[in-house]
């Protein structure tokens, strides 16, 4: 069930109809947008008694929502939602595309830095790095668990990148939301539900990685499950998915971009590294990403590919990065559309590595 309140509505009126919903057992979802607001109503097991809301000051109409997934839905909000942070001029959705680069795993302090570097000088305005690494072995690195973070924590001060990491379990949840910008939940975790609601429950953007088997619908009920406990700042991210072909790690859906934003006002970045598994590879479809529409891009960038911990084949180097960040400026521009560049060169020229 959704209510839309009145353009004029104000402020208390909308909070007198949540009040009135939250009295009735349900939850409410206040969703403004640009020119309404939108209150969605979840906790429901079938059809609401739409009389005593359609009454209240304010409220223009209430119509049922008929999809199983209701906050993630353009029924509920028209407009694009966009992602700011506090502090910066970055955003993820709307006109600008935002770009995420950094290595697969923070392995050493001076291997971080030495790739946020130069990540920022071609322009990124988001850092990725993995602390905590969910490995098909158990004898394989992990990750440097908080130490990382520290590390990535200091990476923001110095370069003013934001910083996207992942969370793969409860525990580590609690420490990335402490330390990072954007929270990542994984393909693998992506319907490991109780890990989705305590994603929901902290008050940071999520950045859902699609299951390497999951159907759209699916993909967007996992989005449904953060949005139902409260956060609406969730990123949906197309990763590639497991078919039968083996001339690459995955096989990236892009059509799957297009069919969210027809039915999602959540933004969706394409991972191109994950996608193909192959370095030669991520460039061209990080272009042909930025050409059906993502909203961003999520890169694997490292110094020194051949000695990586994790992920080496499918991580770039910094000049193939640059290149990437030109090349998709140009594509960006034909769909009248931007790639903000985070830092300038001689600003990013000036750190030379971590603070003694």
């Amino acid at each position: 069930m959704l209510v839309v309140m009145k353009a004029q509505a104000t402020p208390e009126e909308i909070r007198a109809v949540c009040a009135q919903i939250e009295q009735l057992g349900f939850r409410a979802h206040p969703l403004p947008g640009a020119q309404r607001t939108a209150i969605g109503i979840t906790g429901n097991q079938g059809e609401i008694d739409r009389g005593n809301l359609e009454e209240l000051s304010g409220v223009a109409e209430v119509i049922p929502v008929s999809k199983p997934y209701k906050l993630v839905s353009r029924d509920v909000k028209e407009e694009d939602t966009i992602i700011r942070f506090a502090g910066t001029d970055a955003t993820i959705g709307g006109h600008n595309l935002a770009v995420i680069a950094g290595p697969c795993s923070i392995e050493t302090r001076e291997q971080a830095f030495a790739v946020a570097e130069e990540v920022a000088r071609a322009g990124a305005q988001f850092f990725r790095g993995g602390a905590y690494k969910p490995r098909t072995s158990p004898y394989a690195f992990q990750g440097l668990g908080e130490e990382a973070l520290r590390i990535m924590s200091e990476i923001r001060e110095r370069f003013g990148l934001r910083i996207v990491t992942e969370a793969i379990d409860h525990e580590a949840l609690e420490l990335v939301a402490e330390y990072a910008d954007v929270i990542q939940i994984g393909a693998r975790n992506m319907q490991n539900f109780s890990l989705l609601r305590a994603a929901g429950r902290k008050r940071k953007p999520v950045l859902l990685k699609r299951g390497m088997s999951a159907t759209l619908e699916e993909f967007l009920m996992a989005a449904e499950y953060i949005m139902s406990e409260g956060n609406y700042e969730v990123i949906l991210c197309e990763r590639g998915i497991r078919t039968f072909t083996d001339h690459t790690r995955n096989t990236l859906d892009l059509s799957i971009v297009p069919a969210v934003q027809r039915l999602s006002h959540l933004p969706i970045l394409v991972d191109p590294s994950h996608g193909t598994g192959k370095r030669n590879k991520v460039l061209p479809l990080a272009r042909a990403a930025v050409a059906v529409g993502a909203d961003g891009l999520i890169v694997e960038v490292h110094n020194q590919p051949d000695k990586a911990l994790s992920d080496g084949a499918q991580s770039i180097y910094p000049e193939q990065f640059a290149q990437l960040m030109d090349e998709c400026s140009q594509i960006a521009a034909v769909l009248r559309r931007s790639v903000p560049r985070g830092i300038h060169t001689t600003e990013a020229a000036g750190a030379s590595g971590p603070a003694r």
